[in-house]
């Protein structure tokens, strides 16, 4: 049966706009339709059959891939005995500040009516810092000179009339011993002696402290001109000319001055690690501007009492650093490792190939490894270590450079032998 010619059938065609659009096509004999579909498919065929070929190579490269790791081992990550240096050490973050510095305040009241340092100066011990008004001191001091001058006078008096005294005494003492005066007169001339001593022996303590008062005022007059008490960079000014100071409750600083030529480096560290510390160890730090220099100390104190922060106790470790370029500013924070132990040149192997040993006669530091075998098998190893950190260990006994220990297993393969993931059957 055909179709007639008149008979129109709709088919989609795609355009290459993406869109689809119906148009009216006479239909092929029904007879002939079959031999087109046979042709496309036959012109797939090719296709298909390459891609089974790649397929089929791919699968044969995974097992062979796959049959390689079983028969080597190579499930297992195998690291390298080597020879290095061990470092054991204590870190910590601290702050940087002079070493020898003081705080420079005024011990008298008085207007700052000269401040002749800035912030950065350099000073010279003894140098002139500031000046005081000193208007009410010096009335003080000519006060209590003129007081002392009075004294002075007044002693001189008390003498004269002392010397009188004595004649009088020495006149009745004689007359009495020709019984021509009486003993009444002798014993008024007995006191008058002994008067005029402790008169002048009053009039001397007046002296002596009015002298004192003296010292005193002329102190506190030397006071308002303040003097460098030590050489080093003025660091901190908190003065202003003409600033009133109050030192009667408490001495009002001016400013700081510090040695910036040798440093020391507050470290805070916690309470987990200050017992590993000991004075005279090694110390290194970088601070944040020049993280690719090392400046090196000798620890030289631990204080005592710690400082909690946020729920954690740290103890303060001070070691001093010399600074004679002036590139360690005050207040800079550093990164501090302290050296607990090093082992230079010695064979090492990563510390996670460690694993604790099951015999409990072993000395201390003995551990045990898995030793990669030249045939592919692998054997647990007793091992001695000595200096230890968290990446490396220091091999003393039983393994030599060139040996490769298992560190740990490749997470896409299986788990080992007898379902120990962690290594071999015996290895704990």
């Amino acid at each position: 049966m055909t179709i007639a010619p008149d008979s129109q059938s709709h088919r989609s065609s795609a355009t290459t706009g993406g869109t689809l659009r119906s148009e009216p096509t006479r239909a092929a004999p029904l007879g002939r339709a079959r031999p087109a579909a046979a042709k496309r498919r036959r012109a797939r065929w090719p296709w298909f059959a390459a891609l089974l070929a790649v397929a089929i190579a791919a699968a044969g490269t995974l097992w062979h891939l796959t049959q390689s790791k079983a028969s080597t081992g190579s499930q297992y990550l195998l690291a390298d005995v080597a020879v290095g240096t061990v470092e054991d050490t204590v870190s910590a973050v601290g702050e940087i500040q002079p070493r020898d510095y003081v705080d420079v305040g005024a011990q008298v009241s008085g207007q700052i009516i000269a401040l002749n340092v800035k912030v950065g100066d350099e000073v010279e011990k003894g140098a002139l810092l500031a000046e005081l008004d000193a208007a009410v001191l010096r009335s003080q001091v000519a006060a209590n000179q003129a007081q002392l001058l009075n004294l002075q006078a007044q002693l001189e008096e008390r003498q004269a009339q002392l010397q009188l005294a004595k004649e009088q005494y020495a006149r009745e003492s004689g007359l009495m011993a020709q019984d021509a005066t009486s003993q009444d007169a002798l014993d008024t001339a007995a006191a008058n002696l002994r008067a005029a001593k402790a008169q002048i022996a009053a009039i001397k303590a007046q002296m002596q402290q009015t002298r004192s008062e003296l010292e005193g005022d002329e102190a506190n007059l030397g006071y308002t001109r303040i003097y460098a008490p030590m050489s080093g960079t003025v660091v901190s000014l908190d003065a202003r000319l003409g600033q009133t100071l109050n030192a009667n409750q408490s001495a009002p600083i001016l400013m700081r001055i510090a040695d910036l030529g040798t440093m020391t480096v507050e470290a805070q560290v916690s309470e987990a690690d200050i017992s590993r510390l000991e004075l005279g160890m090694q110390a290194r730090f970088t601070t944040l501007g020049q993280a690719d220099r090392y400046w090196h100390g000798v620890l030289r104190q631990i204080l005592p009492t710690p400082e909690e922060v946020n729920g954690v106790i740290l103890y303060d470790a001070l070691f001093d650093v010399a600074n004679p370029d002036q590139r360690l500013m005050t207040q800079m924070s550093a990164q501090v490792t302290f050296m607990v132990a090093k082992a230079e040149n010695v064979v090492t192997v990563p510390t996670t190939a460690l694993r604790p040993t099951s015999d409990t006669s072993a000395p201390a530091g003995t551990y045990q490894v898995l030793l990669a075998q030249a045939d592919g098998s692998y054997a647990p190893r007793k091992v001695t270590i000595g200096v230890k950190n968290r990446n490396l260990a220091e091999v003393a006994e039983g393994l030599q450079p060139g040996d490769k220990v298992v560190v740990g297993e490749r997470s896409e393969t299986t788990a080992a032998p007898g379902g120990n993931r962690g290594g071999l059957r015996g290895f704990p």
